[in-house]
């Protein structure tokens, strides 16, 4: 199976995964509420931040955890997509580690109905 065809069975089951189940993907995931704290916390995205995942749950994404995300790349299309009542966004970003950068393509995922937004974050070579 390909990158990109996983990505989209996980695109299409994100929501209804379970901790262990979101803990085993290749990818990181953050889940956040429309106001920008965290729900959800993978295994994968707290490696890759260097974070230790339990405590980040309930913290401010933007301020708290990833200020270099405080800006109308991310935050900006975050804030664009809770406007609406669904939608997927997709872009590639650069996070400003303090031991360097690292690019990333980001998702964010809002099914109809839900007041939360899926954050994928997929690391890029280079």
């Amino acid at each position: 199976m390909s990158d990109h065809a996983s990505l989209g069975n996980i695109e299409e089951r994100i929501e209804a995964m379970g901790e262990a189940e979101l803990d085993q993907l290749p990818v990181g995931v953050i889940t956040l509420d429309l106001d920008g704290k965290i729900r959800r916390y993978n295994k994968m995205e707290a490696e890759m931040a260097r974070l230790d995942q339990r405590s980040q749950l309930g913290k401010d994404f933007f301020k708290e955890v990833a200020p270099c995300t405080a800006n109308p790349d991310f935050q900006g299309r975050f804030t664009e997509l809770t406007q609406k009542n669904f939608g997927v966004v997709n872009f590639d970003y650069v996070f400003k580690f303090s031991w360097g950068p690292q690019r990333v393509h980001i998702t964010f995922i809002r099914k109809a109905g839900r007041n939360e937004i899926d954050v994928l974050v997929t690391r890029l070579g280079g």
